[in-house]
């Protein structure tokens, strides 16, 4: 399983409007002790972010959704989430109390259109103006307004995902290779690295440098704290082998 968001908008693909989402999903996640595992940008498309959610839902996987879930005919997330969970679309008896008592007569006719869910949704408590969003199984979905969307996002790590939280989170050991060795001939390293710690993730960022460092990689080692301690020592010890290395720590393991 992984956390996964979708951004969901025409305006962004265009470039009218920028993303803010992703950084503020990342930190939300970060402060909980989870990572995302994906993100994807979809363009107001009914049937391609319909596909989208279910291509997510068959893995599994838990899904943040931003944008596409007001009442104009371009928001088309409602709808793509009933077809991808092949359930009708239906007026949501609480969703719509609450718009009416916020909007009173103002509700109708378009308002309450934001009410209309995929049947059997559970909604998503909306602080700013009450009009909620909806979740179905493992996917989440809220609006695009960020001052909206994130505290609703809170909440739906903090009261529906908190299970999921980590206390002892996965962490990061890095340090920089500099020297002429390329990724291709320290890739047996990394590779036999892997190999004595399943489940680790090693990255590897090479720079061609610039005229403040020379040729250089950053490595890093991310899994529970003693396999990343002991693959980065490992590391640092294979690298030894390389006369034209130097080793430079940015993040490392306390002794």
């Amino acid at each position: 399983m992984a956390i996964g968001l979708f951004v969901i908008g025409d305006e962004i693909l265009s470039g009218k409007r920028q993303d803010r989402h992703l950084a503020k999903v990342q930190a939300l996640l970060q402060a909980r002790g989870l990572e995302l595992g994906w993100a994807q940008f979809v363009g107001d498309d009914e049937q391609r972010i319909a596909e989208a959610i279910a291509a997510a839902h068959a893995r599994g996987d838990v899904v943040l959704s931003c944008g596409g879930i007001g009442a104009t005919p371009d928001d088309r997330t409602r709808q793509a989430a009933g077809l991808a969970f092949g359930r009708p679309v239906t007026r949501h008896p609480q969703a719509e109390r609450l718009i009416v008592e916020r909007y009173g007569d103002a509700s109708f006719p378009n308002r309450v259109l934001m009410a209309d869910f995929p049947q059997d949704a559970g909604l998503i408590p909306n602080p700013v103006n009450q009009v909620a969003g909806f979740f179905v199984e493992q996917c989440y979905f809220v609006p695009g307004f960020p001052e909206m969307a994130w505290p609703m996002l809170e909440w739906v790590l903090d009261a529906q995902l908190a299970h999921l939280h980590r206390a002892d989170p996965d962490v990061e050991y890095r340090l920089r290779a500099v020297g002429t060795s390329g990724e291709g001939d320290l890739l047996g390293l990394m590779e036999e690295t892997l190999a004595q710690h399943p489940g680790l993730k090693l990255s590897s960022l090479p720079s061609r440098g610039d005229g403040e460092r020379t040729r250089h990689i950053e490595f890093g080692f991310k899994g529970r704290p003693q396999q990343a301690a002991e693959a980065y020592r490992q590391f640092i010890t294979g690298l030894a082998a390389f006369a034209d290395v130097t080793i430079e720590p940015i993040a490392a393991p306390p002794e």
